[in-house]
């Protein structure tokens, strides 16, 4: 099976109608946070945003890195650091990693702070917004960084209606509406990794062509997890359908006469690996 031939049913709507509520966000901030999965690094981030962003400086928070593969997250951070990002890995459900997250906030804001001070503007908060695809966890760190008390600033101008700025830090303020980006999917690759992560809904995709295209992609990189996780063994010879026929076998999916429960083990499959119970697996290699 071939990766071209994986479609997403998306409307351009979408994506303008995003872009247009991001400007008007945007122009409200000094820093932005994006934040990508860590699993897709390549296929989370969006390359509208750099339209959308101008001159502001952004902080990268490579976010389930619990979920990824070690060695190439470790790639992944190197090449975005040699490209001039600042990149902080986060675990939101935890905690982890959003104090390094604040203090590189902080120090992207610096440039800034300091030409308030050549105005003579003192004690103003730095303006943060947090921005990513849906899934990838921005609620969640959002809620951490603001915490139970939620402490909202002063009224500030030009704040459309429905907005308030939260405080997260000493000198830093949060737009507490998390902005989302529609990806583009002109690429079949990036619309196959947020279809298999779970970024987009399982309406506008064939869940079966994506499993067995994930199947295909773990059956090569990392065919040992597959073998331990669901007690099978893969030969030279198997396929993606072969493959899934094992599992269904493996897990009782199977209907009456042993014929295989596709619609069953696809979920198994696709649950499996969205949780992190199937292993640490990262689709975009660095």
């Amino acid at each position: 099976m071939s990766i071209a031939d994986f479609k997403i049913q998306w409307f351009p709507g979408h994506m303008t109608k995003a872009k247009r509520m991001m400007e008007s966000q945007v122009k409200l901030v000094d820093v932005v946070v994006e934040m990508l999965d860590a699993r897709i690094p390549r296929s989370s981030t969006n390359p509208m945003l750099l339209e959308v962003l101008g001159g502001k400086p952004k902080v990268i928070a490579l976010n389930k890195t619990d979920m990824a593969d070690a060695a190439q997250t470790d790639l992944w951070i190197d090449k975005l650091k040699k490209s001039g990002l600042t990149v902080c890995k986060v675990d939101c459900a935890t905690g982890k990693g959003v104090k390094q997250l604040i203090n590189a906030v902080q120090l992207a804001a610096k440039p800034v702070i300091d030409k308030w001070l050549k105005k003579g503007v003192r004690n103003r908060s730095v303006r943060v917004m947090i921005v990513g695809i849906p899934n990838v966890g921005k609620s969640t760190l959002i809620n951490r960084l603001v915490g139970r008390t939620k402490v909202v600033a002063a009224d500030k101008p030009g704040v459309t209606r429905g907005q308030q700025w939260v405080t997260i830090a000493k000198g830093l303020e949060l737009l507490d509406t998390p902005g989302v980006l529609w990806p583009k999917f002109e690429d079949p690759e990036i619309g196959f990794c947020l279809a298999v992560t779970g970024a987009i809904k399982e309406d506008v995709f064939d869940r079966e062509m994506a499993v067995e295209l994930l199947v295909e992609r773990l059956m090569g990189r990392y065919g040992a997890e597959l073998e331990a996780k669901y007690g099978i063994q893969l030969t030279p010879e198997d396929t993606d359908r072969t493959v899934l026929a094992k599992i269904a076998t493996a897990r009782g999916c199977l209907k009456a006469g042993g014929v295989l429960d596709l619609d069953k083990v696809v979920q198994i499959v696709l649950r499996d690996f969205r949780s992190g119970k199937l292993g640490r697996f990262t689709l975009d290699e660095a």
